[in-house]
């Protein structure tokens, strides 16, 4: 059996649960970087994409805790996660 892979936050298909892995601090604003803090993400935390914007290249929602995030693609892809 294969070994789960990691991908980019961005690229975890809808509803599926997955830990984080990575972040690229030094990809992100230091404004981004201190809103992901203070919202909870961090190695280790559960992530979940709930929807994507229907515009290309628009907003992801995640679920991190009980709180639905909006982040920018960008932001998500500095993200690396691997599904549960």
């Amino acid at each position: 059996m294969l070994a789960p892979a990691s991908l980019p936050l961005e690229s975890l298909p809808v509803r599926r649960p997955a830990t984080i892995t990575t972040i690229a601090w030094d990809r992100l604003a230091a404004p981004e970087a201190r809103r992901l803090r203070e919202f909870g993400f961090e190695v280790g935390v559960h992530v979940e994409i709930l929807h994507r914007a229907a515009l290309f290249r628009g907003p992801v929602a995640c679920r991190i805790g009980r709180m639905t995030v909006a982040l920018r693609r960008n932001v998500a892809a500095a993200i690396t996660v691997m599904a549960d």
